[in-house]
C-alpha cells in the first residue's frame, strides 16, 4: 500500500492545479467495493457502480493514462459487443458502457471497467472536454469472492397447475 500511496503522492504533484488551462482529471477504480470515484481539480464529482473482470477475467491495477477514446466500439474478441464511450488504457482493456446494467457493482466482464451507459457518455465527454493528457486512471484493490453478484434465477411455481376450465 506505501508504493501507492507514493505513486499518488507523485501524480498529486505532476498534475496541473485550478489554474491551468484544461482541468486535472483522476478516475480512481476500485475493484474490491465494484466503485469508481471521478475527481476534477482534486474535487470528487462523481462515484459509480461500476463492473470489473470476473474470476479467471481478471483487470489489472495499476496507474495508466488513456491511450484511445472510441465513442462507438464494439469488441472483435467478444462477439461484437457494444462498448459504448470506450476509453482504452491497457493495450484492450478500456472503460466502456455496458447494458448489463443489472450486472453493476459486482464483477461480471472480460477484463474491462464496464460503466451505466449514461455515465460512460458523462465520463467520456468529461475527458473529451478536458483533454485526456489530464487524465490519469488508478486501478486498484482486489476482487473479492463475497462481492460477486449471481444472475438472477426465475423462480417457477411448482405445485399444481390450475385447470384453465375451473
Amino acid at each position: 500500500m506505501g508504493r501507492l500511496a507514493a505513486a499518488i503522492a507523485l501524480l498529486a504533484a505532476l498534475v496541473p492545479g485550478p489554474g491551468s488551462a484544461k482541468a486535472a482529471i483522476l478516475l480512481t477504480v476500485d475493484k474490491s467495493q465494484q466503485r469508481m470515484t471521478v475527481s476534477v481539480d482534486g474535487i470528487p464529482r462523481y462515484n459509480w457502480a461500476i463492473s470489473t473482470g470476473r474470476a479467471g477475467y481478471g483487470t489489472p491495477s495499476g496507474i495508466y493514462r488513456p491511450q484511445h477514446l472510441a465513442r462507438k466500439w464494439f469488441s472483435k474478441k467478444y462477439y461484437n459487443s457494444p462498448m459504448p464511450h470506450s476509453i482504452f488504457f491497457h493495450g484492450g482493456f478500456a472503460i466502456h458502457g455496458s447494458y448489463e446494467i443489472a450486472r453493476l457493482g459486482g464483477p461480471a466482464s472480460h477484463g474491462c471497467i464496464r460503466l451505466h451507459p449514461a455515465n460512460a457518455a458523462i465520463l467520456f465527454r468529461l475527458i473529451g472536454n478536458h483533454g485526456s493528457g489530464n487524465t490519469h486512471i488508478i486501478v486498484r484493490g482486489s476482487v473479492r469472492m463475497s462481492a460477486k453478484r449471481h444472475p438472477r434465477t426465475k423462480h417457477r411455481h411448482v405445485g399444481r397447475r390450475r385447470n384453465a376450465g375451473a
